[in-house]
Formats: structure tokens, C-alpha cells, sequence
């Protein structure tokens, strides 16, 4: 059991759906529709309505593009963040410590920092706080071009990486039951790499943290079907399935509502969750 924001949230038996509103013109999935704050409140509000346990926040695509200053992130993020806190569990993707302090202090419940801590002092600005810390694997840092990446076994090299950073986090006084881990989908990964990660996801949630998958619209999944980029949905909600059934706790995902059925109904057939009505043959 985690209290995350306001909310409750019971690993053992539940998933956690993240809905994605990114504040940036250069998204890789979304183009920048999302980027005009009138544009991400009513993202959120939408997401919320459609039962997006948690919505993740964005200023600064993990992708090489433009330098967006601190200041500049914040400017993007801080008032979506105000927008969003009493509607779900708001997320930050930040991998810049001061960026994670501030928004924190406006209300964000988790920090998902795709750096895997390149900079420490995001313990720093987690330990001795509420708020969740999402530990990612990549190779490079965010906005890094890294062609070629290269593993000799992927899972394996993924989990120790995350080991790694977790003793890290709890050195510098993050709780233990303030950490999630991401292996990291696609992030200095080819689409081999993506597919080998997620049929061995069991080694990566044995770990021993919450496990957040965020695999919505990627290139693995695109090559794999020969699917372009706004037609992956079904393809996306096969590998959210499988994800859960292999450890993942929460999924970060572009299409809240198609995902917040394929997500209910895995628990429920699981046994976790109960019908929301039983008229059938009864």
C-alpha cells in the first residue's frame, strides 16, 4: 500500500494509469497539441474524466531538440501542475533537481525522472518529502543523441543499472517506499532490445519496486506491426496486458480511456477487481 497524492494505491492488486499531457512543441507523439496551457488543462480534465489515476506532466521531451532553460520548464509545467492536483495524482517528467523541488512544493506526487538520476541531487530533492520517485534506465541523458546502442543482455544490464540507482537513492535518504523503477522502453533502445526487455519484464519487477511501464505509441511497437505512429493503439494495449502480467504497476499512456478498460478488465480477470455490475444470467 502507497498513499500517493491524496490517493491510495494497493500494488499488490492494482494498476495505476498514467495519462501523458506534455507542455512542449516537440513531442514525439503528440506534435504539440498539448502545448498551449488552455490546451493542456482541458488534456487533463479530459483525462481525469476518462479515470487516469495519475497524470504525468511534461516540459522537456527525453528526445535531442532545443536547450529549454530551468526556468522555462517550470513556466510550463507549474500551472498545469496546479490545474491537475486535485483531479488526479500528478506526475513531473523532469530530470532537473530544482524543477523536482519546486513542483513538489505546488502539489506534484511523483517526479519521473528519465535520467535514472544522472544527477543525484534529485534524491536530494525527494528524500525527506511525499512524493514518489520514478527511477528510469537509459543510457544517455535526456536530450542526448545516442545511435547504435549497443547490450550484451539488455534485461540484465537494465535491472543491475536500476539496482544501481535505487542503492543511490536510498543512500542519499529516499525512502524505499518512495521509489518505482522504469526500465525505460525505446530510451537507447532498439526495437529488438524493446521486445527482449518486455518478454523478460518478471527479472525487472524482481527488483523489488513498483514497476511503471511506459510503453504507449513507441517505435517497438511501430516496427513490430508496421503501424504508423497515431495507428499503434491496439498494439499498445497488447503490450500494456502483457506488461501487467509480467510486474508492471503503473502504465503511462497517450489514450487514457481505451487504456483505463484494457487495465480494468486485466484486473478483474485477475481477481482483483469486481464487476461494476452483474445483471448477466443472474
Amino acid at each position: 500500500m502507497r498513499t500517493i497524492g491524496n490517493r491510495r494505491f494497493d500494488f499488490a492488486r492494482q494498476v495505476a494509469v498514467m495519462a501523458i499531457v506534455n507542455r512542449t512543441p516537440d513531442s514525439f507523439h503528440d506534435k504539440g497539441s498539448t502545448f498551449a496551457l488552455d490546451q493542456a488543462v482541458a488534456a487533463v480534465e479530459r483525462a481525469a474524466a476518462a479515470g487516469a489515476d495519475w497524470i504525468d506532466i511534461g516540459g522537456v521531451p527525453f528526445a535531442p531538440g532545443p536547450e529549454v532553460s530551468a526556468a522555462e520548464e517550470l513556466d510550463r509545467v507549474l500551472p498545469v501542475v496546479v490545474k491537475a492536483r486535485d483531479l488526479a495524482v500528478v506526475s513531473v517528467d523532469t530530470f532537473r533537481p530544482e524543477v523536482a523541488a519546486e513542483v513538489i512544493k505546488a502539489g506534484a506526487g511523483v517526479i519521473n525522472d528519465t535520467s535514472g538520476l544522472r544527477d543525484p541531487a534529485m534524491a536530494d530533492a525527494v528524500a525527506g518529502t511525499d512524493a514518489q520517485l520514478v527511477i528510469t534506465h537509459s543510457l544517455a541523458p535526456p536530450r542526448t543523441l545516442w545511435p547504435s546502442p549497443h547490450y550484451d543482455d539488455v534485461t540484465a544490464e537494465v535491472a543491475a543499472f536500476l539496482r544501481e540507482r535505487v542503492r543511490v537513492a536510498l543512500d542519499r535518504g529516499v525512502r524505499p517506499d518512495q521509489i518505482i523503477i522504469d526500465p525505460g522502453h525505446d530510451l537507447n533502445k532498439n526495437t529488438l532490445h524493446s521486445l527482449e526487455l518486455t518478454r523478460r519484464l518478471d527479472d525487472i519487477a524482481a527488483v523489488g519496486y513498483p514497476m511503471l511501464a511506459a510503453v504507449s505509441n513507441k517505435d517497438f511497437i511501430g516496427e513490430t506491426l508496421n503501424a504508423a505512429q497515431h495507428d499503434r493503439l491496439s498494439g499498445t494495449l497488447a503490450t500494456v496486458v502483457f506488461c501487467i502480467l509480467h510486474g508492471a504497476r503503473i502504465v503511462r499512456v497517450h489514450d487514457t480511456a481505451a487504456t483505463v478498460d484494457a487495465v480494468r478488465m486485466t484486473e478483474a480477470m485477475l481477481g482483483w477487481r469486481p464487476p461494476a455490475y452483474t445483471r448477466h444470467n443472474i
